[in-house]
């Protein structure tokens, strides 16, 4: 059977990539930390990445592409909030780190999110964009309810609920 031939039987939906992306890239944390290496942050992103949009069903690869950068960005603050709990002003630790660890990763964040844009593109994703915009645009031509020259019935009129006092009471005799 040729390569072609063969399809990789584990579909994942864009939940599932986008959460695959996500323990992989707090795993790369882990590991870095471990192991003091903090280039696996990166390695680890773009492999999650790579992983993910492979995996991911062709359907669904247009919510895949647009969340990299947020995947990295809490993936991010999950670790950098933890590093900041224990210091003395928790904003500023935490403000610090974000920077610090966005700063590094932004270069691997660039290359995974263009990695991602590459591979769904290969995948069928301009296909997946003009579906959108048959959507999109189907939903504009939903007709309209006509105008008429009778007045539109109101099912309840204002105050219905709302008890109205005009004057004063009026007192029985009993």
């Amino acid at each position: 059977m040729s390569d072609k031939g063969r399809r990789s039987a584990v579909r994942l939906t864009a939940r599932g990539a986008v959460a695959l992306v996500l323990i992989g890239t707090l795993a790369g944390y882990v590991l870095a930390a471990l192991l003091d290496m903090p280039i696996l942050v990166g390695l680890a992103f773009i492999g999650s990445c790579l992983v993910g949009v492979t995996l991911v069903n062709p359907r669904e690869l247009l919510s895949l592409v647009v969340t990299p950068p947020m995947i990295f960005f809490v993936a991010t603050l999950i670790v950098e909030l933890g590093r900041a709990l224990g210091n003395a002003s928790l904003a500023q630790a935490l403000a610090l780190g974000l920077f610090t660890s966005l700063s590094a990763g932004a270069p691997w964040l660039f290359a995974g999110s263009a990695l991602v844009l590459a591979v769904a593109w290969k995948r069928g994703l301009p296909a997946n964009v003009r579906e959108l915009r048959e959507e999109l645009r189907a939903g504009a031509d939903v007709p309209r309810p006509r105008a008429s020259k009778e007045k539109a019935f109101a099912p309840e009129p204002e105050g219905y609920f709302e008890p109205k006092v005009y004057g004063t009471p009026r007192v029985t005799d009993e």
